[in-house]
């Protein structure tokens, strides 16, 4: 562990030089790049120090403890060197997490899909709910939402929204979140008080970067029309609304929630560059290593995640077998009752995997 810190220390010690480099301060880019890693590194760096520090004060107080006669002070400083063998214990098992492989998507914003699947209506209504428990989420972590796309149904249900999430860490807290989720109650129309079954499939994409993937003006279609409303009347007078179509993959991306077409355009590229980029990143991880699919699954939208039992008042995470009876907290956005354990769980199969 300690030559992996070293060589860690090594490579903090070369960012900051070359963050202090005229020829790379003038260059967003690169300057964007090194203050990343360079706040990535800063937390292992600052443990590692406080570790070394606290280790020479071991070996202090034992020199001390050996030369002793005084019967108080002998007691004292026993007392002093269990605590710091404790504390040093505690530290080696946090740097020891710390220096696991880092996701690479990690720090990045994230761009959610929310559809509506098997259900009909119901299904709707609980896509609704799911979109209410992320922002309500977001809100309690001081992360920022911002709408990209939405389609409501007549009764206030949502059959598909799309929104990107950005913040610290809201990749590596929502990054689980990918697959299906089902949903077992009694809808409010069912007069007989059967328990219904729906489903919502939910897609978590990192926000792509410019350096991440590279699409040509020309593999693009781009076509703007009047944005609408609930059956299909217009409610904007200009062709705000675009629709934008990747010949080569033929995957197609719409936005009509700003009433500039310019922002809509941004906004449907942000997406459709997510959508690209999940599939090469998948591609990736898939050909690099089959661990990560084994960690909490695999992120495939049709996997079936987690189910939402009302009657129960019970959530069940089928990954890694969490069984909550706490829906209507979770669903009103203390979501770190399944974020932490799907964490957790994740660095412990890591920890399992590595000889750190």
């Amino acid at each position: 562990m300690i030559n992996k810190l070293k060589k860690t220390e090594d490579r903090f010690n070369f960012i900051e030089s070359e963050m202090s480099r005229p020829e790379n301060m003038s260059n967003q880019d690169k300057m964007r790049s090194l203050n990343k890693e360079h706040s990535q590194l800063l937390p292992v760096i600052q443990l590692f120090h406080r570790y070394l520090k606290m280790s020479e004060e071991l070996n202090d107080t034992t020199s001390l403890l050996a030369a002793e006669k005084d019967e108080d002070m002998i007691s004292m400083l026993k007392d002093e060197k269990e605590k710091l063998k404790n504390d040093i214990i505690d530290l080696e098992s946090r740097l020891t997490v710390m220096l696991l492989p880092k996701d690479p998507n990690s720090g990045k914003n994230i761009i959610i899909e929310i559809r509506a699947g098997t259900g009909g209506d119901e299904a709707a209504l609980f896509a609704a709910d799911l979109f209410r428990m992320y922002s309500r989420y977001a809100d309690i972590k001081g992360y920022k939402i911002e709408m990209i796309e939405i389609s409501q149904n007549e009764i206030g249900g949502i059959k598909e929204v799309i929104f990107l999430i950005s913040g610290d860490d809201v990749y590596d807290n929502l990054k689980f979140e990918s697959g299906g989720h089902r949903v077992q109650r009694v809808p409010t129309t069912e007069s007989g008080g059967r328990i219904h079954t729906s489903a919502v499939t939910v897609a978590v994409m990192p926000e792509a970067e410019d350096s991440d993937i590279e699409i040509r003006n020309e593999d693009l279609r781009i076509d703007v029309y009047r944005s609408s409303g609930h059956g299909g009347q217009s409610v904007n007078t200009t062709d705000s609304a675009v629709r934008i179509t990747h010949i080569p993959s033929g995957m197609v991306v719409t936005c009509q929630d700003e009433k500039s077409q310019l922002k809509n355009k941004v906004k449907a590229l942000k997406v459709l560059k997510a959508r690209l980029f999940e599939i090469e990143d998948r591609n990736r991880r898939d050909a690099e290593s089959k661990l990560r699919k084994s960690l909490v699954g695999s992120g495939d939208r049709s996997e079936r995640i987690r189910t939402y039992n009302f009657p129960q008042s019970r959530i069940t995470d089928h990954r890694i077998g969490l069984t909550l009876h706490s829906l209507e907290a979770v669903l009103d956005g203390d979501l770190d009752q399944v974020v932490k354990p799907l964490i957790q769980h994740e660095v412990d199969e890591l920890l399992k995997s590595q000889v750190v």
